[in-house]
């Protein structure tokens, strides 16, 4: 039965209690007309997750998931909701909450407490039970800034312009699986991680955009380590935990950038172990980057370690030659600049360690032409590039020397990027590495990154190997400065 067949209702402006499915019809007609006066993303974040749960005396109750919805409401769309009511049910409609509350953070059980519409009520304040939370006065400004607006990703962030390249497909390849099944591969949680400036944040936002784009997800949510916990604090100091607590563990697809910057914040450690869990055990999506593998992550908790190895973890490591020149020519396509060939192939030569620096030559480079008139050449191409990254000595890139290396030894060149523990590859590894350290000016970090994504410690200890080698071993020591100047020759 239609509302507007309601005899009762035309005659005397009220309606009585309906069942279950009519009690829904007249909620769907109240979205429907507030579906067409906000945007599809606020729509999704703040009305679908409603229930109707009963109409009665022209009075509407409908449940929301908890007070921190209850006041969002209350707070942006009190009017908009009020001229809803008034148009499907009548002049005398009103509304009042179901809210789930928590006991605490820790708790997984929920209750239903009933608030009606403050703004709604004339007259004294309400009386609640007591065992029901007051609406507090208002939403905390840093706790709440922004909700309305969605899920904060970056729309120049998607799988369109990312570049894929031996560095980074399996990482790719993951993220596109979760993106098009949310919580319906194994790969929960995924945690994607590299080093500064190699594209994981971009991967991570590229998630969630595809799922909204798609349907795949409705409730996706970005949200740094550093803001997570600055939200906590702020929910910590108005007592607003419950809240908190609630709204986070109501998204369907939660992205945290930089989890390793939770270390040392216990409470901050806590919180996110249960909201993990709870998301965990509901079938929901968790996507988390941070700078290294989980178990190398120190100042956190072993039992949220153990949760971040629950699903897959994958590494994106620097970008190999191919996929740097392939990630200049898209972004020169992108700022609509034609670039001489053999400029993009100088910055993606002597520019390896991330993409960020990539970008950042690319950048001053346009800058400098524009700025002085100047005609793009490889000489300002060397200019600019000595401005970003320093001296550049002899010209020479790890990956020529992995490349010289290989060819002086006869040794595939992923071996020596490889895990194998071959003599005749550790050989020709380790001496790659020391002339990476002699002839580049790239961190230790940076040069076991292009080995495997080794640690730095082993380029000391294949630094300090070949080193004292050369003292004892004449031959040896001759077959490494034979290479230095293969490459110092050609560079």
């Amino acid at each position: 039965m239609k509302l507007e067949e309601n005899a009762a209702l035309d005659a005397v402006g009220k309606v009585e209690q309906l069942n279950e499915n009519q009690v829904k019809q007249v909620w769907s007609r109240c979205l429907a007309i507030i579906k067409d006066n906000i945007n599809q993303q606020t729509f999704k974040t703040w009305f679908e997750s409603t229930v109707p749960l009963k109409l009665e005396d022209n009075k509407l109750t409908i449940r929301v998931p908890s007070q921190f919805f209850y006041e969002w409401l209350e707070e942006h769309y009190y009017s908009l909701i009020n001229r809803t009511l008034a148009e499907v049910i009548g002049e005398n409609a009103r509304l009042v909450y179901s809210v789930l509350v928590e006991d605490g953070p820790d708790e997984l059980t929920r209750h239903a407490i009933t608030i009606p519409s403050a703004k709604q009520v004339l007259g004294p304040p309400p009386t609640y039970h007591k065992d029901s939370l007051p609406p507090a006065t208002s939403p905390t400004p840093a706790a709440l800034a922004g909700r309305a607006t969605g899920s904060f990703l970056n729309a120049r962030y998607t799988f369109e312009n990312f570049i894929k390249g031996d560095s980074n497909q399996l990482a790719r390849a993951a993220a596109v699986a979760v993106a098009n099944n949310p919580g319906g591969t194994s790969f929960n949680p995924l945690v994607i991680y590299g080093g500064v400036g190699l594209g994981k944040t971009h991967l991570i936002q590229a998630i969630g955009s595809h799922a909204l784009n798609h349907q795949r997800a409705d409730k996706v949510f970005y949200v740094s380590s550093e803001k997570f916990t600055i939200e906590f604090v702020d929910a910590i100091q108005s007592d607003r935990i419950s809240e908190f607590s609630s709204f986070y563990r109501s998204i369907n697809l939660l992205i945290v950038d930089d989890i390793q910057f939770f270390a040392g914040k216990e409470k901050t450690q806590e919180i996110f172990f249960h909201t993990f869990n709870t998301l965990h055990q509901f079938g929901k999506q968790i996507v988390l980057s941070c700078d290294r593998s989980p178990k190398e992550l120190k100042g956190l908790d072993e039992r949220l370690v153990s949760r971040f190895q629950w699903g897959l973890t994958a590494d994106i490591q620097p970008p190999e030659l191919e996929t740097r020149i392939a990630i200049l020519q898209k972004k020169a396509e992108d700022d609509g600049v034609e670039l001489p060939q053999d400029v993009i192939e100088f910055i993606a030569t002597h520019v390896t360690s991330n993409i960020r620096e990539l970008e950042g030559c690319l950048i001053g480079l346009l800058a400098h032409a524009s700025l002085k008139n100047e005609e793009i050449t490889l000489d300002l191409a060397r200019h600019v590039v000595k401005t970003v990254v320093g001296d550049i000595r002899a010209h020479v890139t790890i990956e020529d020397i992995q490349r010289t290396v290989s060819e002086y030894f006869g040794t595939p060149e992923d071996l020596i990027r490889a895990k194998t523990r071959k003599q005749e590859v550790v050989i020709a590894r380790q001496i790659a590495m020391y002339i990476a350290k002699e002839l580049t000016n790239s961190s230790l970090k940076t040069i076991g990154l292009h080995f495997g994504g080794r640690d730095h410690s082993t380029v000391i200890h294949a630094y300090q190997s070949v080193e004292d080698l050369m003292k004892t071993d004449e031959r040896y020591s001759r077959t490494v400065q034979d290479i230095k100047k293969r490459l110092q020759l050609y560079h």
